[in-house]
């Protein structure tokens, strides 16, 4: 796979490890260069035609030069010092600190921090950053910019622990990411000459989830923080899982790489990417077989965390201690919570981190934005196009305004944001929109039902003679006089694809992209409504609740929220034609053995109907006029979602190449055994 021309740019001018670092640590990039080569290469957007990709490389091209220029800036008007900043336990961590040139006791700035795991380098005094905050405009305005090693990663000392756990009731000298976060600030504003007492804290996904960290018990002089695509809990919904089923592509990639071992301080880097000897990650997932396999093939023993998810498949004391959300108390700084509707790896951390914020800290400023945004696109990109979907400008630009505005409110005492509790961007309709509260207050609760002969109505099936449970039928799904049910063969030997897309790397842009490819599956079942007569907005989360049954003993269902364009569409200039196309809107898999519990799997009674139900994360989406409305169901999702064996075992990370069967899935839809979607309705002005 070739570097994008960014990329090549970087590494010539000699700021390809300002990327890795001033990219807020994405967790694809495992900080290191090679991966951030691959990384650029799997996202790069090319437009179609010769002249858009010459006018992509110029864009790049570019930002590489502002970027030069933003390097030229900082090296002038700041000075850099590191510290090893002692912890109540005794532990030092690295501590990198940018102080503005004409900081004096007259003119005082406040510290802007983050906290990464993915290391602060450039490392040296005269080693510098090449940008310091999330746009240029924070180095322009000066702030102390604060850079840190957390506990046990790179040049800090301690032991390394992901998703440290949170304790609630702690002695003296019990530390944990909150404690090493006050007493950080405590540090600094003590011993940072001509600082204003005043911190602010941000970061994006790892450093996000140790801003929500450092928030927890404010240190007095944290007045700001912002959660920026925050992890909040590594099972239920960020990252490595959804709804207990285990994201292959992302965890193996990541922890091949992140997960080594790290015995002592060091600046020396030696991650690698992971050889996986074709760029066809599908195909290498294929011939990995089951998860079991990964150890005597690849891992050897030798990455200590993917032991230990594979020691924890169900979500148990392991799991539960690393969700932070019920520990997102005694927050006294005002909080800006930030994420993507598209952002694959965590769009459910900033949800519920706001959600559980809003409610255990009652009376404090709480504001979300949400964009249409991968994986923080809303500083590392445009925000205008993902996939197959387009906005029609710029909308990262819109936001990183409102950003600023933030912090210099609270730490500069500049001029206050013009921020609403809840900003989001309207996905569909392709604009912004200001609410009081998140989920907005006014909407109605509807259900978008299956129905034979793949429709899908707000009305529900019609009465019949009995339940499919009760009926012996064994009419077959193709068949026009059933109604009860669609089915269709689940085979692990060639599961769904997540995306068309040939990498290694998880896909970012598979979220919204056409999802045609999948449709014309025979293991893909699809529902949708007639043309509709007017707009349809859905606001707020949606909830899976099917009625299955299986002719196996574990089964995973993907249910999918897709739009779909009119067959004929006028062809915007220099794109191509859209007519028929069905954007995903949003898509989540869930592990149906955790239907009744996360913690207490069970397997399926073979060929028995059975309810299972589950959330899906949020949407803000127009369905115009013109449009359809469609759900898809699918068993996988692969290699996003490794595969369900069909094959109830105790531990799938444990299952044999032999336990991987086929098996028939079954969709009901009768009036008692109602498969459906459900969703938020919010009514326009004129309902």
């Amino acid at each position: 796979m070739s570097k994008s021309p960014l990329v090549s740019l970087l590494m010539r001018s000699g700021l390809i490890g300002a990327v890795v670092t001033v990219g807020t640590a994405h967790i694809s990039s495992y900080a290191t260069t090679a991966n951030l080569s691959s990384y650029a290469s799997n996202t790069n957007e090319q437009a179609p035609g010769d002249a858009d990709n010459r006018a992509d490389n110029k864009a790049e091209q570019t930002k590489a030069e502002q970027l030069k220029q933003r390097s030229d800036y900082i090296r002038k008007n700041y000075s850099k010092f590191e510290y090893r900043i002692p912890m109540r336990d005794g532990k030092r961590l690295f501590t990198a600190v940018y102080i503005p040139n004409d900081a004096s006791s007259s003119k005082r700035y406040p510290l802007l921090m983050q906290r990464t795991p993915y290391s602060v380098a450039p490392y040296g005094s005269e080693n510098y950053k090449k940008a310091l905050g999330s746009t240029a405009e924070y180095e322009k305005e000066g702030f102390i910019f604060v850079f840190q090693d957390v506990r046990g990663s790179t040049m800090s000392e301690g032991d390394y622990v992901n998703m440290r756990p949170h304790i609630e009731n702690k002695t003296k000298t019990d530390f944990d990411e909150s404690t090493d976060t006050y007493d950080s600030i405590d540090w600094l504003i003590k011993h940072i000459p001509n600082n204003n007492g005043k911190v602010g804290q941000w970061g994006i996904s790892y450093p996000g989830f140790y801003t929500s960290a450092g928030a927890i018990d404010s240190h007095p002089a944290l007045k700001a923080v912002s959660p920026q695509a925050p992890i909040a809990d590594w099972f239920r919904g960020d990252d490595m899982h959804r709804n207990g089923a285990f994201n292959l592509q992302m965890a193996f990639g990541f922890f091949s790489s992140f997960g080594k071992p790290r015995p002592v301080p060091t600046d020396l880097n030696k991650s690698r990417p992971f050889p996986y000897g074709t760029p066809d990650g599908y195909q290498f997932f294929i011939d990995l077989g089951a998860l079991s396999n990964a150890n005597p093939k690849y891992f050897k023993n030798e990455i200590p965390y993917w032991n230990e998810i594979i020691q924890h498949p169900n979500y148990d004391a392991y799991w539960q201690s690393r969700n932070l959300l019920p520990h997102l108390k005694n927050i006294k700084a005002a909080v800006l919570t930030v994420g993507g509707w598209y952002d694959t790896e965590d769009l459910y951390g900033p949800l519920q981190t706001y959600k559980a914020i809003e409610k255990q800290n009652p009376g404090i400023s709480n504001s979300i934005v949400i964009g249409p945004w991968t994986h923080g696109g809303w500083t590392r990109g445009d925000g205008d196009k993902v996939g197959d979907a387009n906005f029609g400008f710029k909308t990262a630009l819109s936001y990183q305004p409102v950003e600023f505005a933030f912090f210099k409110y609270h730490l500069k005492g500049g001029d206050k944001p013009n921020l609403s509790e809840a900003w989001m961007f309207e996905t569909g309709a392709n604009r912004w929109r200001s609410f009081d509260a998140w989920p907005p207050k006014n909407t109605e609760s509807k259900s978008l039902y299956f129905q034979s002969n793949g429709k899908l109505s707000f009305k529900a099936p019609a009465d019949e003679a009995m339940s499919a449970s009760s009926s012996t039928s064994t009419l077959d799904a193709s068949s026009s006089t059933n109604t009860k049910f669609d089915e269709y063969v689940s085979d692990p030997a060639k599961p769904v694809p997540y995306t068309t897309e040939i990498s290694t790397n998880w896909s970012n842009q598979y979220v919204a992209a056409d999802q045609r490819f999948a449709s014309r599956r025979p293991d893909v079942v699809m529902y949708q409504t007639d043309v509709l007569e007017r707009d349809v907005t859905i606001a707020g989360p949606l909830t899976a609740d099917l009625f299955v049954s299986t002719t196996g003993t574990d089964a995973d269902f993907v249910v999918k929220l897709i739009d779909v364009n009119p067959a004929e569409m006028p062809i915007a200039e220099g794109d191509i034609n859209r007519g028929g196309q069905q954007t995903l809107v949003r898509g989540e898999p869930f592990r149906a053995r955790f239907r009744d519990s996360f913690s207490s799997p069970k397997p399926f009674v073979p060929n028995e109907v059975t309810k299972v139900k589950f959330g899906i994360n949020d949407v803000l989406h127009t369905f115009q006029r013109g449009h359809r409305i469609m759900v898809q169901v699918q068993s996988s999702w692969f290699p996003f979602v490794d595969r369900n064996p069909q094959t109830y075992v105790p531990n799938i990370f444990e299952a044999k190449d032999s336990d991987f069967i086929k098996a028939t899935h079954k969709i009901y839809h009768t009036k008692v055994e109602a498969s459906a979607l459900q969703v938020q309705i919010l009514p326009a002005m004129d309902e």
